[in-house]
């Protein structure tokens, strides 16, 4: 079954080509990371502007890239939500006014399990069950994954995500948006144990997270420096270090947490912040001493993209799994309520 994957949640416009027995033919991404940068953050109305202008010919190109033409699709597979309506509402459209002059079936997908599945895009996928880490610029969350459609929240962020954090730090620093790639490159330069941050939420138990309390010590530190005349680049870049050790330390607790509460032994990593260097090699160096294993996305599908909604979408598609008439999107969607594959959405 060739399925066709369309990604416009928030400020990337990705579409990619999944065949059920040859695996991933062809994906193409557009990031506007670009034109939000002078921002500072993503503009919903240039978003879905930008989705507009970009959507069809990345389509194109794709089809192109694996030697198809859109009367041999089998199905278009679309991400409804979550994400920024206006946004979604360009995939979402296009998808069903596709799929119907095609006369496939059109699908749409939940965002987070694009994410939580991504890591089955790689020659060894991990096997069901496992604990999933999601954590981005919107969620951070610990997933019971027993199988497709069968998850069971852990724990999430009681505030910020991860990811959004991030952002915020790198305001404080002064840097440039995307935040996470560039608190991590500053990082790099910062010296290891000047600075030691509170890791919250993981003096008690649970395996929820907060990352606010972090980000206002953060915020308390860089003004104390500022006031003593000694906020130099070193310092910030000692800052930026132990931030990025605190919020990688932290997951790694709750990880090790969800991991012991389930008895599983195979933990997913997906998201954005999945891509940062240091939370991989902290994580396989913790899974490797409690004898468990660890998997993610490539670097190139961890940030939103359409390989992981064609994939998500091929795999509930095949069950015979699609929308109505209706086209569905949804700005706020608890990965909680999707279902197991094998029956239509009313």
């Amino acid at each position: 079954m060739r399925v066709l994957g369309i990604e416009t949640s928030c400020d990337e416009t990705g579409v990619a080509l999944y065949d059920t027995d040859r695996g991933l033919l062809s994906d193409a991404l557009y990031s506007q990371v670009a034109m939000h940068a002078d921002f500072g953050g993503v503009v919903p109305e240039l978003a879905s502007r930008d989705h507009v202008r970009k959507l069809l010919p990345l389509i194109d190109t794709v089809l192109c890239e694996a030697g198809l033409t859109r009367s041999e699709l089998d199905g278009i597979a679309y991400t409804a939500g979550p994400g920024l309506v206006g946004a979604l509402m360009v995939g979402a459209s296009t998808a069903h006014g596709m799929a119907r002059a095609l006369g496939i079936p059109v699908l749409g997908v939940h965002h987070m399990e694009g994410h939580l599945l991504a890591p089955m895009l790689e020659e060894t996928p991990p096997e069901f069950p496992f604990v999933a880490l999601l954590v981005s610029g919107g969620h951070t969350q610990l997933i019971k994954v027993e199988g497709i459609g069968q998850y069971t929240l852990l724990g999430e962020s009681v505030d910020d995500a991860a990811g959004e954090a991030f952002d915020k730090v790198a305001k404080m620093l002064s840097l440039p948006y995307p935040g996470g790639p560039s608190v991590s490159k500053l990082a790099e330069s910062g010296t290891e144990g000047r600075f030691r941050f509170p890791r919250p939420m993981t003096d008690r138990p649970g395996l929820d997270f907060s990352f606010s309390g972090l980000k206002t010590h953060t915020l308390t530190t860089l003004k104390t420096l500022e006031s003593n005349g000694t906020l130099d680049e070193q310092a910030r870049a000692d800052v930026a270090w132990a931030f990025e050790d605190a919020v990688v330390d932290t997951l790694a607790i709750k990880c090790r947490r969800a991991l012991k509460e389930t008895g599983y032994t195979r933990l997913v990593v997906a998201g954005g912040v999945s891509a940062n260097r240091r939370l991989r090699r902290y994580l396989s160096d913790v899974m490797t001493k409690q004898s468990a294993h660890v998997f993610y996305p490539d670097l190139r599908f961890c940030t939103d993209n359409g390989a992981m909604i064609a994939l998500a979408g091929a795999l509930r598609m095949k069950a015979g799994e699609h929308d109505h008439a209706t086209m569905f999107t949804t700005p706020r969607w608890p990965l909680a309520e999707l279902h197991p594959p094998g029956f239509q959405k009313a």
